[in-house]
């Protein structure tokens, strides 16, 4: 998967030494959070939504220099990476940053998560299964011998909550021996917190995945 097929040129980008009247017109004309300001062509940050109240129409944007929120990506950056920052800083545009800090476009939330949503570990048939052991004892290698020991194929694993020193992995695999698997986990101490077909994967993925309901709440 290549995500900077999916950088976007389309959207504007600010001049330090523009007015506010174009941004106010960007914010109040689309559902964007934020916009790139450049200094002769170099990235420099980002104004905020949130901060349009305080925008006076024919103030330069350089007014604002230092209110300027920092956040972006390396055009190499991978999707998992560029996930992380859109939900740290709850936005739902993000510039793209190449060779000497040269702006070179943006990624669009709603893009990132589609690609995220269809990759084969929500596509491919199978099952979830959610289990739960304490922070200090769970191993991937562990899982993945669980598994695949009842001749089950593991299609993926992350990891979904930690919380009171309780790690909860979500797991999605293949449908078949799905009883040993479970049993196979209790005897190795692990709580099993729910199961369910692949039709409820991903309703039941996003309920107990913060990190992927922020994503899709921006």
């Amino acid at each position: 998967m290549q995500i900077q097929e999916h950088i976007i040129s389309t959207i504007p980008v600010f001049e330090v030494t523009d007015t506010l009247k174009e941004a106010i017109h960007f914010f109040t004309h689309s559902t964007y959070s934020h916009v790139a300001i450049t200094e002769k062509g170099v990235f420099l940050g980002l104004l905020g939504e949130a901060d349009l109240d305080s925008f006076e129409e024919m103030s330069p944007i350089e007014d604002f220099r230092y209110q300027l929120e920092s956040f972006h990506v390396n055009v190499d950056a991978g999707w998992i990476d560029i996930l992380e920052v859109f939900t740290r800083n709850e936005a739902n545009l993000l510039p793209v940053i190449g060779p000497e800090g040269k702006l070179l476009g943006y990624y669009d939330l709603n893009d990132v998560v589609g690609i995220f949503t269809h990759m084969p570990f929500f596509t491919e048939p199978g099952a979830i299964l959610v289990v739960s052991k304490p922070l200090k004892d769970y191993s991937f290698s562990e899982i993945a011998q669980i598994v695949e020991g009842n001749n089950t194929r593991l299609l993926g694993a992350f990891i979904t909550e930690i919380k009171n020193d309780l790690v909860q992995i979500t797991l999605k695999m293949g449908d078949t021996n799905i009883n040993e698997v479970i049993q196979t986990f209790r005897r190795y101490k692990y709580t099993i917190l729910t199961g369910s077909a692949d039709d409820a994967f991903l309703d039941a993925l996003r309920q107990r995945s913060d990190y992927l309901d922020k994503y899709l709440n921006v």
